[in-house]
């Protein structure tokens, strides 16, 4: 067993008003349990109810990372198919500093501050990176790490996503992960637990979810937010 505290980071990404009130189910859910949340928010999902909430989120205390521009558009280059949702995976620089100035206009209307990326499906492209250090992006979490792109550190961590499949699948999948959350927090490091908030419809997995985030607790992890991991190490 690790001497070092785990680092609890749990993300929430899908918000839109058809899926706000489970959202803030969610976050109801972790704020009894003392875990800040890091909010994924696509550029795109505008002014409403869903911006107020999240508002609201990072004023108590929450991280807001940026989760693209628009998930609806398909990316021009693309070396493998991976579906719409995966907007930043293969785009070289010049067509992610464009998208990337987009949803920075975007988010100028909302009165948000996003200095953290978080590309759709957690894959970002090396032009990816290099656009966000160009726009002022200081930490961008992937599939696999957390980038500090001010200082070039890569903290290594694989997020563990939840997400529906098949009912059986879905049951051994999520206690699988359950079992990884346990063994992360173990180690120390970075328990790193995602989900996607349209996928809390289902009470199986939303409840494997919050019992990934308890045993990491048990098992001396604390909760933290991805803003909240730059900041520390940079002082």
């Amino acid at each position: 067993m690790s001497s070092v505290d785990a680092k609890l980071l749990v993300s929430l990404s899908g918000l839109t008003a058809r899926t706000l009130h489970r959202c803030a189910d969610l976050a109801a859910e972790l704020d009894r349990r003392q875990v800040p949340l890091s909010v994924l928010y696509a550029a795109r999902t505008g002014e409403g109810a869903v911006t107020q909430w999240v508002r609201g989120r990072a004023a108590g205390g929450d991280s807001v990372l940026l989760h693209g521009y628009d998930h609806r558009i398909t990316p021009t280059h693309r070396t493998v198919h991976l579906g719409k949702k995966a907007e930043f995976a293969t785009l070289p620089a010049h067509e992610a500093r464009l998208r990337l100035i987009a949803a920075k206009a975007a988010l100028d209307t909302t009165g948000l501050a996003v200095d953290g990326f978080a590309p759709p499906r957690w894959l970002a492209s090396p032009g990816t990176l290099q656009a966000l250090r160009e726009h002022g992006f200081t930490l961008c979490a992937d599939l696999v790490s957390v980038r500090d792109l001010t200082t070039g550190e890569i903290h290594r961590a694989r997020v563990q996503e939840f997400a529906s499949q098949s009912q059986r699948t879905e049951t051994v999948r999520c206690f699988a992960l359950v079992l990884a959350a346990a063994r992360a927090a173990r180690r120390g490091g970075l328990v790193r637990l995602g989900v996607d908030a349209a996928d809390l419809i289902r009470p199986g997995l939303r409840q494997a979810f919050l019992d990934a985030v308890d045993v990491a607790l048990e098992n001396r992890a604390f909760g933290t937010t991805y803003g909240a991991i730059r900041r520390q190490v940079a002082a």
